[in-house]
């Protein structure tokens, strides 16, 4: 009685087993374009089609603005510089230029090479990694020609819009005016 019960349950275990598998039709997947997307080369002929022109690669659409991305009025030339130096004026209010985050991103990203006091003697340039750092104290600088500096950078100086908000951009230019006064 016991091998009958036995035969029995293996009996159903197989049919359990072998029910549950069917090659012929898969198991449903959860969002199958992910699992199966249609892919190719980049700028390529498609070899599957993707778009109705048969090209992969696509370039951003015109006027089409990167996500974060501020735009800045004044363009990347002197006349440009010129305009900001007279007309541009910080949107900082008086508790935000009081505050100790323009001395800490200057720190970050500008003492290297204009030094602790703003005097354009900073490591690099003592190492002569850099010649010709201008000391703050001898130029005419507004805080509009600062942030633009920031901004599109000058001479042997780089943008700094990629590592700093314009927010942070207006701290340093502050700063940098605190420098100049001392």
């Amino acid at each position: 009685m016991k091998s009958l019960y036995k035969i029995t349950f293996l009996f159903g275990l197989m049919i359990m087993v072998s029910s549950c598998h069917n090659t012929d039709s898969p198991n449903y997947q959860y969002f199958p374009n992910m699992y199966e997307s249609l892919s190719g080369e980049p700028y390529a002929a498609a070899s599957v089609d993707v778009f109705k022109d048969g090209k992969e690669g696509r370039l951003p659409a015109v006027g089409s603005v990167n996500r974060g991305f501020e735009p800045f009025e004044y363009e990347n030339t002197p006349e440009g510089y010129a305009l900001a130096k007279a007309n541009l004026k910080s949107p900082l209010d008086s508790l935000d230029r009081n505050s100790g985050k323009g001395k800490e991103l200057f720190e970050i990203y500008c003492i290297s090479c204009h030094g602790a006091a703003g005097n354009g003697k900073g490591k690099l340039v003592e190492r002569e990694k850099f010649l010709g750092v201008p000391n703050y104290k001898d130029r005419d600088i507004t805080e509009g020609s600062i942030f633009y500096v920031e901004t599109y950078g000058l001479n042997a100086m780089g943008s700094h819009a990629n590592q700093m908000s314009a927010h942070e951009r207006w701290l340093v230019a502050d700063y940098v005016l605190k420098l100049k006064a001392q």
